[in-house]
């Protein structure tokens, strides 16, 4: 396992000092300061230069402070740029102090925002001045009156407005540590520089301090909250991850959208839907302790039934109007339900509107709704008026329709993906492919990728595992020697985290994956730790790159079309779209037809399941062993006897064509002469048939047969209907007994039966 170093950041101090304890920072104005402001505002109105006298000297107060910040932020008087734009700050103070007739300490954050404009263009427009000194007098406001509502102005650039509050060195100095972390977690600082200065400038801002090291995390949360701009919110993730890796946050900021994004969002999936069932909705999502994925679903099935139930009771749409009879109309409706139908937004579905549901998204939608009662009337939120369970359980013909159906990858297409995985190439990665989809895969390194396709084909991981697993999960043991001569070979163990039906486990896997996972974390760059959704533990994941995590469709929409296009497949087959869980069938059902198989329940630890019954389903016998065993167990052999056809040929030759039968099925206990034998309905009843011909060696049968016959008419009573079937069976045997009163029995010898022009030896 390679070794993670913690982040290295630069340490800097802040070199402003704040001088007003020692100062009057009284708000209101003397007589005296009033006066002097009023005649400089008339000065600049008439264009004088200069400023009348005693006027420097009444207001010292005011100016002095003004005139040392604007010297710590560099507008002095050594050039004659940063002159003008000095003297343009301290004038438009000086005109705003007059207009208020208040000290700029006073001022209100309202009277700021006019100051300075929504934008450059509004300042301009409101103050005429050519001097852009409206970085100067942001500033001023920050360093000397505490003003930090900055992000209510609007549009400005926080990196230029940073760099003049805590020194251009100060700024640099941070900026380039965090970005040197970065890079050596393999981001580029292409489209990532701009939005890592604009963070860092407004964390910054709004700490009031330049020391990465005093950064909260809270901050960051507020200030990716409120952020408008795509690029602030990136770097603020950005910046999280690299102050997590110091151990200056406890874990890194989501990537999610803002707040005010998911309202928007969520306004959009509840039309159609009563106040009350969407507040309701909502306070269930908030509270239930399911995880974020299951409780979205939940959620969009919660809110379909109430469109419906707002269709069909307007008046009355509240849960709490929702009562026995309205499961049971609202499940027999879902039986008749279209795709599209009472669903919002429908996007997603478009090329699938009109078509009927499918029984798992009808059983899907009836499960949510169950989920959603049982949970609000368990914690009380309304009445217990019906058992959801019951009036909302699944009907058994939806039932009958759902069950679990791996679909196994046939052997030819699978050997051309392992053969794509296994030599997976740079041009792979970089070609340009004719799937949009592919271009994912080159945003990551070669070694990432092969590691990911290796542990597809051999693991027999589900997605979500695969996208959990951690850094180190392969270890090594010396197996057991079975035979002296053999050298003993490492065994591979790959650690499997938490899944869905089971706790972690390890389970030996092929050597080919340990070693393409080792290849991958020797060149892996250090990555922050992420929080796993299933354990909220802080892990290090194994792929991750630039501080992302495995993006849940990636191997679905991007390593598995990548590997087809290489392999020459399509990227369907008989049974279906290829997909991540198609392998862990194929695998599971290799291993269980191997030439030395799997039992059941070794199939059932490798792949982590709880139950032998979820193994049994990907325990399928392949139709090559099962056509194998099927030959060996002999059924045709025990089962299917081969009737001998005897057939005369002097009566076939001869004249006699016509009147005497030519052809006998040999039964083994007689012959038919019937020509058609092979559909004749009667085949088990051949005693009374004229077409049959006992064979000798059925006598010593057919008269046994008949005294217990008799034996049954003396002493059984029988109904008028079962004598008259037994006498006609005794009739039978007699007739059977006729012709065969002149051959000998079997213990006399072997006798003959005559046969017209042939002679049969039975």
């Amino acid at each position: 396992m390679k070794a993670k170093a913690n982040a290295s950041l630069a340490r800097v101090d802040w070199a402003w000092k704040d001088e007003r304890p020692g100062n009057d920072c009284t708000e209101s104005l003397s007589a005296d300061e009033r006066f002097h402001l009023a005649a400089l505002v008339l000065r600049f109105q008439s264009g004088q230069k200069g400023w009348h006298s005693g006027a420097a000297s009444a207001l010292s107060r005011l100016t002095l402070p003004l005139y040392k910040t604007l010297d710590y932020l560099g507008a002095t008087t050594t050039e004659k740029r940063n002159s003008t734009v000095r003297n343009t700050a301290v004038c438009l103070i000086i005109r705003a102090m007059n207009h208020w007739q208040i000290a700029y300490w006073g001022f209100t954050s309202q009277q700021w925002h006019e100051l300075i404009g929504n934008d450059y263009y509004a300042y301009i427009a409101r103050h005429g001045c050519t001097a852009n000194a409206r970085h100067q007098i942001i500033a001023l406001a920050y360093l000397l009156c505490d003003f930090d509502d900055l992000w209510s102005i609007g549009r400005l650039s926080w990196h230029s407005i940073a760099a003049k509050i805590f020194g251009q060195n100060a700024f640099l100095a941070s900026y380039q540590s965090i970005m040197a972390e970065l890079l050596a977690c393999g981001y580029t600082e292409t489209g990532n520089a701009a939005a890592v200065r604009c963070a860092v400038a407004g964390v910054f801002l709004k700490e009031r301090s330049c020391n990465l090291y005093q950064i909260r995390r809270e901050t960051l949360l507020a200030l990716h909250k409120n952020a408008t701009a795509k690029i602030t919110r990136k770097g603020l993730v950005l910046l999280s991850e690299v102050l997590c890796r110091a151990g200056i946050i406890s874990r890194p900021i989501s990537r999610v959208h803002t707040i005010a994004t998911q309202e928007i969002k969520y306004k959009t999936v509840i039309v159609g839907v009563s106040p009350a069932w969407a507040e309701m909705a909502e306070r269930w999502f908030n509270t239930s302790p399911l995880q974020r994925t299951t409780r979205v679903a939940i959620l969009y099935g919660v809110l379909r039934a109430g469109r419906w139930f707002a269709s069909i009771s307007p008046e009355a749409a509240r849960p709490e109007d929702w009562k026995r009879q309205t499961c049971i109309d609202y499940t027999s409706h879902i039986l008749r339900w279209c795709v599209g139908d009472y669903s919002t937004p429908r996007a997603s579905v478009a090329s699938l509107i009109g078509k009927p549901l499918s029984a798992k998204t009808r059983e899907g939608l009836l499960k949510s709704l169950r989920t959603f009662f049982n949970d609000v009337q368990e914690w009380e939120w309304l009445p217990r008026c019906f058992d959801a369970s019951r009036v909302l359980a699944t009907p058994i013909s939806v039932r009958k329709l759902i069950g679990p159906d791996p679909r196994i990858i046939s052997d030819d297409i699978w050997a051309k993906l392992l053969w794509a995985g296994l030599n997976i190439s740079e041009e792979d990665l970089r070609k340009k492919n004719k799937i949009e989809a592919l271009a994912n895969v080159s945003a990551y390194p070669l070694e990432m990728v092969k590691a990911l396709a290796v542990v597809w084909l051999f693991s027999g991981l589900r997605n979500d595992e695969i996208r959990r697993l951690r850094i180190g999960c392969i270890r090594w043991e010396a197996s057991i020697q079975t035979a002296p001569e053999k050298s003993s070979q490492k065994v591979c163990l790959l650690d499997v985290p938490v899944n869905k039906t089971n706790v972690a486990f390890t389970k030996p896997v092929d050597a080919v994956l340990g070693m393409a996972v080792e290849a991958w974390e020797q060149v892996q760059s250090p990555q922050p730790s992420f929080v796993d959704m299933k354990t909220g533990e802080l892990v290090q994941l194994l792929f991750a790159y630039r501080g992302r995590s495995l993006g849940i469709s990636f191997i679905n929409g991007s390593l598995i079309p990548m590997l087809c296009e290489k392999a020459g497949i399509p990227q369907s087959d008989a049974r279906g779209k290829i997909t991540s869980h198609r392998a862990r069938a194929t695998i599971a059902s290799q291993l269980y037809n191997a030439k030395e198989p799997f039992t059941l329940f070794e199939l059932q630890e490798w792949l982590g399941h709880s139950s032998p019954e979820s193994t049994r389903h990907y325990a399928k016998i392949t139709p090559t062993r099962l056509a194998k065993s099927f030959a060996d167990a002999g059924y045709f052999v025990r089962n299917l006897r081969t009737i001998e056809v005897l057939i005369d040929r002097d009566v076939i030759q001869g004249s006699l064509v016509g009147s005497i039968p030519w052809k006998y099925y040999d039964l083994g206990h007689g012959l038919c002469s019937y020509d058609f034998f092979d559909q004749c309905p009667h085949r088990m009843a051949c005693a009374r048939c004229d077409f049959y011909i006992p064979k000798a060696s059925t006598k010593a049968q057919l008269v046994e047969g008949k005294k217990h016959l008799l034996r049954m008419t003396q002493t059984i009573a029988l109904t008028d209907e079962e004598r008259a079937a037994i006498d006609g069976d005794i009739a039978s045997y007699d007739l059977l007994l006729k012709q065969l009163a002149q051959v000998p029995t079997p213990d006399s010898g072997c006798g003959t039966k005559e046969i017209p022009n042939k002679k049969v030896w039975l």
